[in-house]
């Protein structure tokens, strides 16, 4: 009987944590699946379906789009280029300095580099305007640019730490006594090793200067710089959306999802492939 009623409890707990994981997991991707499927109707109110059609797309595709949505996107990508650029860039030094630094100092400078993480952006956003007014910088593309620079960088770092991490110190020195010099090491050794975090953190500063609206409002000017997120609160202030951002939402969407999964399928094969060298290791010293 108390054997029954565990097993009866163990199914109801397990029943339980499904259920919630499922309602979470639909609660979150509810309204991405609705804007998916409403972008392919020709209707230009949210929710109202009128058969299907690629109409949206179409004229995504054909120039049926305002000049300035089409200026928007163009600057989006190219903003968000240039930042997940240099950004990871300047996060994957930051990061190996970071970690070659003593347990400590470490410690105070990861502490350091979470601050613009935990940091509401309409703060970080203040921040730079401010900065940017003192210094005399004229607002347009450059101080965007910084600025989606400034607030993804950490994030890389974050990407890129744990590679580093997990990574075996001696290879780099046993690259230095065989002949290599430390740029060699560096280009030879280590970034083949924190590549995936490299990778991830160029993904990841990609979609944050592409989502970002507080920080770019307040660091675009009043010379007409536009991105997507300030067309797209533009657009909504006048008492509707652009039916075609339902479609470029759509294509977005696939696009990270295919990136994601392209990223995922290679470090579990860099994992696999790392495994079965070990075992193969592994069997040679046995012999």
């Amino acid at each position: 009987m108390r054997m029954a009623l565990t097993m009866v409890s163990c199914s109801m707990k397990k029943f339980l944590s499904n259920s919630y994981i499922a309602l979470l997991l639909m609660m979150l991707y509810a309204p991405i699946i609705i804007i998916a499927i409403f972008s392919f109707t020709e209707s230009k109110v949210l929710g109202n379906w009128t058969g299907f059609s690629a109409e949206l797309y179409t004229s995504l595709f054909s120039g049926g789009v305002t000049d300035r949505l089409v200026d928007a996107i163009q600057n989006t990508f190219l903003i968000a280029l240039v930042a997940a650029t240099v950004s990871t860039l300047l996060g994957t030094v930051a990061a190996i300095g970071i970690n070659d630094l003593r347990y400590r100092k470490r410690r105070a400078i990861n502490f350091v580099n979470n601050i613009p993480i935990l940091n509401p952006d309409i703060i970080t956003g203040i921040s730079l305007f401010l900065l940017f007014v003192s210094i005399g910088i004229t607002q347009g593309y450059t101080t965007v640019i910084l600025a989606h620079i400034a607030f993804c960088t950490p994030y890389v770092v974050l990407s890129v730490m744990p590679r580093l991490m997990q990574m075996n110190p001696n290879i780099y020195e046993a690259a230095l006594d065989l002949g290599a010099t430390p740029m060699q090491a560096m280009r030879r050794v280590i970034i083949p090793e924190i590549r995936p975090g490299m990778i991830s953190g160029f993904i990841l500063a990609f979609t944050l200067s592409i989502d970002d609206f507080a920080v770019t409002i307040f660091t675009n000017g009043t010379d007409g710089l536009e991105t997507l997120s300030t067309f797209i609160y533009a657009d909504a202030r006048k008492g509707g959306l652009t039916p075609e951002l339902r479609a470029l939402s759509t294509i977005i969407l696939v696009v990270v999802l295919l990136l994601l999964l392209v990223v995922n399928y290679r470090a579990h094969r860099q994992a696999k492939r790392a495994e079965e060298q070990a075992k193969q290791l592994k069997n040679y010293s046995r012999r």
